[in-house]
């Protein structure tokens, strides 16, 4: 896991009940107990930031103004006891992902920041352009793939494949979700169909073409540890 998060809070009791039970998950974690101490720790490295609205200095709306005017994507979590519709749309307004009202579970919290997490980083991989392992390039914009510079001659369906296997790595597709994702459901296609293309991307691909590997009777993979 290891996603560093930031808790901005001025009740020290909340940061501490926090920090234990995030750090307790595996998470990396820094606590502030003001919006402008938060602006001094915030770096590159901060993955999401469990943020409170009323503090003493700067009010948490505040601060995530300041830092999405910034440029920050950052994904922030309101943990607050101003649960109005009002209050909400304010919180919305001005750029947060979600808001979890006082008191809160940690289960709650926990839930919410995996769920953030996990949207942030699939919506992070669908927007890469370009996916390099080492000497093998995919282009996701262009719909190429290179081999050491050199392009490699991929059909359509067979450059669909490679991009699902690539852009998750180490998991597995079955035959079945290879054809939804490639062909639609509106095509009849078997589950041998996928087979042989997989066969000729794999011979296209050259050494590269190892790393598509098959789970006897689950389906197929970009397997890293065949780079």
């Amino acid at each position: 896991m290891n996603e560093n998060i930031l808790i901005v809070d001025d009740d020290k009791s909340i940061c501490e009940i926090l920090e234990f039970n995030l750090k307790s998950e595996g998470y990396i974690v820094d606590t502030a107990y003001s919006a402008e101490e938060a602006l001094t720790k915030l770096t590159n490295q901060t993955q999401l930031i469990l943020l409170d609205v009323m503090m003493e200095g700067m009010s948490g709306y505040k601060m995530l103004e300041k830092i999405r005017l910034d440029g920050s994507t950052i994904p922030v979590i309101f943990l607050t006891a101003k649960n109005t519709e009002n209050d909400m749309l304010t919180g919305f307004s001005v750029g947060a992902d979600d808001y979890i009202s006082k008191p809160f579970s940690i289960k709650e919290v926990s839930a919410r920041i995996k769920a953030i997490l996990k949207r942030f980083k699939t919506a992070a991989t669908e927007q890469k352009e370009t996916l390099a392992f080492k000497d093998l390039e995919i282009n996701t914009k262009n719909k190429e793939a290179f081999i050491k510079g050199k392009p490699v001659n991929l059909t359509k369906t067979e450059f669909e494949i490679l991009q699902k296997l690539a852009k998750n790595p180490n998991r597995i597709f079955s035959r079945q979700e290879i054809i939804e994702s490639v062909w639609g459901n509106n095509v009849f296609v078997t589950e041998r169909t996928v087979d042989v293309h997989i066969t000729r991307l794999r011979k296209k691909l050259e050494d590269y073409g190892n790393a598509i590997s098959n789970r006897l009777g689950y389906g197929y993979k970009f397997d890293l540890m065949k780079l």
